[in-house]
C-alpha cells in the first residue's frame, strides 16, 4: 500500500493495513540481540539449559527483540511516499500476551486507529499485533506512533 498525504492516510482511520510477510525468528538473531543489548539471559540464549529447566522448552526471543521488528515488518505493508521526514513517535498501551519460541515464524497485522493534524505533521496512531504462525493469541498488542512530515 501506498500512502502519499494526510488525506490518504486518513481516510484509512478505522481499517486494517494488512498483514506483513512471515518472518522467522532464529537463534543467530536472537543471539545478535542479546550481544546488541547485553541481555544474555540464558531463557534466550542457552538452548540447552533452555530444553532442560525452561517451561518452554525451548528459547524464547526477546520481547524487546519481537518490538523491534516493528519497523521492519510495517514497511513491508506500507509505503509512505512524498514525505521529508518520518519519526517513530512512540508505543502505548504494549503489552505482550505470549512468549515467542525460537524458529517461530511472526507477522505484523496493523489497523491506523487515529491521525491527527499537528500543525502540518502528520501523527498517526497505528493499532498493531504481532501474529505467530498457528497460534490464537499474539505474540503482543500495541499501539505505534508515527509522525510523518509530508511535503
Amino acid at each position: 500500500m501506498i500512502i502519499k498525504s494526510f488525506d490518504e492516510l486518513e481516510a484509512l482511520k478505522g481499517n486494517e493495513i494488512g498483514k506483513s510477510e512471515y518472518h522467522t525468528i532464529t537463534q543467530e538473531q536472537i543471539n545478535k540481540f542479546a550481544d546488541a543489548t547485553l541481555d544474555h539471559q540464558w531463557i534466550h540464549t542457552d538452548p540447552e539449559r533452555a530444553k532442560a529447566e525452561s517451561p518452554f522448552g525451548n528459547t524464547i526471543a526477546h520481547g524487546y527483540l519481537t518490538v523491534a521488528l516493528l519497523a521492519y515488518l510495517w514497511e513491508q505493508m506500507v509505503e509512505v511516499q512524498n514525505i521529508k521526514l518520518q519519526v517513530n513517535y512512540g508505543i502505548e498501551k504494549l503489552k505482550f500476551n505470549q512468549p515467542v519460541l525460537v524458529n517461530s515464524k511472526v507477522r505484523l497485522v496493523a489497523k491506523v486507529n487515529e491521525v491527527k493534524d499537528l500543525r502540518g505533521v502528520t501523527k498517526a496512531n497505528i493499532g498493531v499485533a504481532l501474529e505467530i504462525e498457528g497460534n490464537k493469541k499474539s505474540a503482543f498488542e500495541g499501539e505505534i506512533i508515527f509522525l510523518y512530515h509530508f511535503k
